[in-house]
């Protein structure tokens, strides 16, 4: 029995491993047949006269009308292809340089993480928009490098002007709850100033129901626990961007946000046990009192010479704080005893400025040159206690000490970098970028050591517009993962009730990739859509995943470093007006991702995929359909999927099986003569299920299973109506 239970929670097979791979290879048979079935297409384009010869695509705000658009979101929806441009530049890389998304406002990049480029989006009202360019690839001119496409929204110029905008909304959640949100915000601009201001009271709440049952090796029943969980949270925020020209060589841009977060999180439990020879009920609740904060202040000045030289400047200043307070109540009647306190905070601050000079060396060359410097320090504090023989005071809840953490983790790096961009001919371009990054990593409190890193990162993007509608392009880059400081220090896992804590590992180094990408693009003729696939290869190093930190009796883990795997995939994108029917205020969105992965696990000593929650295998589909003749009315459903059934996470002591489920989101809206829109959602919060298996008397490779946890929780649907406006 404890063979069967162990197939078919914890090791798939040779035969349903080599099956998991089979979807790749079928689907990169589907990309070559999707791209050849627009051949013809292709063809019909190359006859078409009057061809701009570019790889830009631009959409005058005049193109929207029709739809009377109520923001840049509104306008952005009706583009086909744009999920790609809005995607981002990927995984997440060190350095501003690479960081941020796709967006720029009025050619330009905003300068911060929380508050950047797609944050302007939904409130930067329609009206102050001239176009906006869809950029396919990168070019010396712009802000940002490394996307497969750029949105860029240029705004109308006016000596005075100011748009405000408004959306109350309410959220009715499945077991009841209705909570009320609202946003205000204010676009515009005075002679050479431009501004934009909002304000947002956003509430969160979630409520779960959730079920587990423990099994023990036979398959019998051990134990079941009855959850219900919920949080109550009501973040504020507040952002502010000014933009302010001197003088037409001088420019600069200061950006605000302020997040704020004060909520209280509960968890009941019912727990019987079913060892005995009756069934025993016992009942626990979980109290987290938790505050979040954080600021941002980020900016840039940007000086042009003349023959167009440039010389700009960017900074970041942020500060983030976490904290909260668990505690576990064991009730009886009126008894409430608490046997469980863990208080948790965290800070994180982080200091950057970047300055370079860019040079147009020709027609055809430009080349940026400069450095950045990035300070990053996170400050945690963990004190468990548990019940025992002793009081060990407040900071422990009245309870016995049994880890008291503090710690401080700082990275100091300096990135020293040249980014050449050479046009080739009139469809060919190459940028190439030499990065060399000195990086030092000091630790105090449980450990206290330093360590230096050196990097060398290059990269280079090769493109090629084949026809104007289609496009080739590829990218070969050295990649060094951000770490998590978090991973230095004992932290909290939140997601296992027992599992109080885990420990921190000071050896920790970065994770680092070669990545190769080649990307083709077509774009149908007369806007009618647009179709891609990318294929891409991780050739990765010093993967970082959980690896064994035992001492003596004691099963431990923590985050470490396991040596070498690899990543590969296809992505395919297809975004599609329904012209063939003669319907084309339809859009049909399409996409699949595949991928597969391998390393060797530390415990197991045997090849598996890396353990990637939210990513890895999946598909989506989208359809929205404008009805601009009855009140401007729009609808739509999205719907994605992971493509595999589960996906699994290996710990010392246990292993994680998580099936997957779709998510769905669909929307009805409409607008009044009064330029009012009405718009009703429903979204699904997802299912989170778990088979957790745990095993003693060693690790998952040694020991033999303790017990079998099968959990679900379930927060229902959750449907929205919102009423914009603007005055």
């Amino acid at each position: 029995m404890q063979a069967s239970l162990f197939s078919r929670y914890c090791r798939p097979s040779p035969a349903a491993r080599l099956s998991a791979r089979r979807p790749l290879s079928r689907a990169i048979g589907l990309s070559v047949a999707l791209l050849l079935s627009y051949a013809p297409y292709v063809a019909a384009q190359e006859t078409q006269a009057g061809e701009e010869e570019s790889s830009t695509v631009v959409y005058q705000a005049d193109y929207f009308d029709q739809y009377q658009p109520f923001s840049v979101n509104d306008m952005l929806v009706r583009i086909p292809g744009i999920d790609v441009a809005r995607g981002g530049g990927g995984e997440s890389r060190r350095g501003l340089g690479a960081g941020g998304d796709q967006i720029l406002i009025n050619g330009r990049r905003i300068a911060g993480k929380g508050n950047e480029g797609n944050a302007q989006l939904s409130r930067i009202a329609a009206t102050e928009v001239e176009y906006i360019e869809i950029i396919r690839g990168t070019s010396g001119d712009l802000d940002v490098r490394g996307g497969s496409q750029v949105i860029n929204v240029v705004l109308k110029q006016a000596e005075a002007s100011v748009s405000y905008a408004y959306e109350i909304n309410a959220d009715h959640y499945h077991d009841g709850k209705v909570q009320p949100g609202s946003k205000v915000s204010a676009t515009g601009q005075n002679g050479a100033l431009n501004f934009f201001l909002s304000a947002e009271l956003e509430p969160r709440w979630e409520f779960r129901d959730g079920f587990e049952r423990g099994l023990n090796v036979d398959g019998s029943v051990d134990n079941t626990v009855d959850r219900d969980q919920g949080r109550d949270a009501w973040p504020s925020t507040l952002q502010a961007n000014f933009g302010y020209e001197f003088s037409r060589q001088d420019t600069a841009n200061l950006n605000l946000l302020w997040n704020d977060n004060e909520y209280d999180a509960y968890a009941d439990r019912t727990l019987t046990d079913f060892s005995g020879d009756l069934p025993v009920a016992t009942f626990e609740r979980d109290e987290v009192p938790t505050d979040e904060g954080s600021w941002e202040i980020g900016g840039d000045y940007m000086h042009v010479f003349g023959g167009g030289n440039r010389w700009k400047t960017l900074f970041i200043v942020n500060d983030s704080d976490n904290n909260s307070v668990r505690s576990r109540l064991q009730i009886d009647g009126d008894s409430r005893e608490r046997d469980l306190y863990l208080s948790n905070m965290e800070r994180t601050r982080e200091r950057i400025v970047r300055s370079s000079f860019i040079a147009n060396l020709s027609a055809a060359h430009s080349l940026e040159a400069g450095v950045e410097r990035a300070q990053t320090i996170l400050d945690t504090s963990l004190q468990l206690g548990l019940a025992g023989d002793s009081n060990d005071g407040e900071r422990f809840g009245g309870l016995e000490a049994i880890t008291d953490s503090t710690g401080t983790v700082e990275e100091m790096r300096y990135e020293y970098f040249a980014i050449h961009n050479w046009q080739l001919n009139d469809r060919m371009s190459l940028e190439s970028t030499m990065l060399f990054e000195d990086s030092t990593i000091s630790q105090t409190g449980s450990a206290n050591r330093s360590r230096d890193f050196t990097f060398f990162r290059p990269r280079f993007d090769y493109r090629f517009d084949i026809t104007n509608s289609m496009q080739f392009r590829a990218t070969a880059e050295k990649n060094v993962a951000q770490l998590s400081f978090r991973d230095f220090t004992a932290g909290v896992d939140g997601s296992d009730d027992e599992q109080n804590a885990f420990e921190g590992n000071a050896n920790l180094r970065q994770q680092q990739w070669w990545q190769y990408e080649a990307n083709l693009e077509y774009r149908l003729p007369e806007d009618a859509g647009v179709v891609s696939s990318n294929f891409f290869y991780q050739d990765l190093e010093d993967l970082i995943d959980n690896v064994d930190v035992s001492t003596g009796d004691d099963i431990l883990s923590a985050r470490g470093n396991i040596g070498t795997g690899e990543r590969y995939g296809i992505r395919l994108n297809s975004s599609l007006r329904l012209n063939f029917i003669n319907q084309p205020q339809m859009l049909l969105t399409a996409a699949l991702t595949m991928e597969e992965s391998t390393l060797t696990d530390p415990f197991l000593q045997r090849e598996r995929e890396r353990s990637i929650r939210g990513g890895g295998s999946s598909y989506r589909f989208g359809f929205r359909h404008d009805v601009p003749e009855f009140m401007n009315m729009n609808y739509g459903i999205n719907y994605r999927r992971e493509f595999y059934n589960e996906f699994r996470v290996y710990d010392i002591d246990k292993i994680e099986v998580y099936p997957k489920v779709g998510s769905y989101f669909g929307w009805v809206e409409v607008q009044s003569r009064r330029g009012i829109v009405y718009r009703f959602e429903a979204r699904d919060a997802r299912d989170r299920c778990r088979v957790r298996t745990r095993y003693t008397g060693g690790t998952i490779a040694t020991g033999v299973i303790e017990e079998i946890e099968d959990s679900c929780s379930d927060a229902g649907p959750v449907f929205a109506i919102k009423v914009r406006g603007t005055f």
